[in-house]
């Protein structure tokens, strides 16, 4: 798959999906996060799945140690609109040395000396349909989750906002805490939540400049989160809307692999 690499979601995407940055000069470098869009023939999805998740994300979790990508999931879209065109699979992938993204694709040969390139690389069964560059800002989860069992989907949301970074930075400094306390008094659904500034394309086309990603064990929560009726909304929500110049999108995504 990867020649010019690659790969988003958190949302994800996710779960294990984006990693904290804080705005503390102490805190390390998070790297960029690439998502990258593909597009799958329903007839191809099985044979789509199954060589990402046998060959390219086993090369990855042998890839981590060295220490530049940090981050690799795919995730499957979960319903969805104009599908004959539109991306069904979405790549989220963080690196630590952005200009070195393409160096460790081409061990996927040393990785599985056995296997032939054909039965391994998924670029003929499938289309890029488009790459986004972004930065992670923000990632709470609840205390004492467990991945496997509590991030299950994903609904990534798409904001367009008259200033990306200050609308991150309002979210993390208002909506984070929150959500972080709301999870861990288990007055809702969600297990997980965190935040990215596009970097690259912008365009009046995409109608998003940052994302946020909410995780969820369930396809049911996902679609209806619960909410206690004592929530007490934070104040701030108002400054963050205020924000916004374009109503929100959202797509919920199925977990299928994460290697972190």
């Amino acid at each position: 798959m990867k020649q010019i690499l690659l790969t988003l979601i958190v949302i994800v995407i996710v779960g294990g999906t984006v990693h904290a940055q804080s705005t503390a000069t102490a805190t390390p470098d998070p790297g960029i996060t690439v998502y990258m869009y593909r597009k799958v023939p329903d007839d191809k999805r099985d044979e789509f799945i199954k060589r990402e998740t046998t060959y390219w994300a086993e090369m990855v979790r042998k890839e981590i140690p060295k220490g530049n990508i940090t981050f690799w999931a795919l995730l499957e879209k979960v319903g969805g609109y104009d599908m004959e065109n539109s991306s069904n699979f979405l790549f989220v992938n963080t690196f630590k040395d952005i200009d070195a993204l393409n160096d460790m694709w081409g061990n996927i040969t040393t990785a599985f000396p056995n296997v032939t390139m054909d039965k391994m690389e998924t670029n003929s069964i499938s289309t890029t349909t488009s790459v986004l560059f972004l930065r992670n800002t923000g990632w709470q989860e609840a205390t004492g989750v467990v991945a496997d069992k509590d991030f299950k989907f994903i609904n990534m949301i798409y904001h367009n906002s008259s200033n990306p970074n200050a609308f991150v930075e309002l979210e993390n400094k208002h909506w984070g805490p929150f959500i972080k306390t709301v999870m861990d008094n288990n007055q809702t659904g969600q297990r997980g939540w965190g935040n990215l500034v596009v970097l690259s394309p912008r365009s009046n086309k995409m109608n998003f400049n940052s994302v946020s990603i909410d995780v969820y064990p369930t396809l049911k929560e996902a679609l209806m989160p619960t909410w206690d009726s004592k929530i007490v909304v934070p104040e701030g929500l108002t400054e963050i809307g205020k924000m916004e110049t374009a109503p929100r999108s959202q797509v919920i995504y199925r977990i299928v692999k994460v290697v972190n």
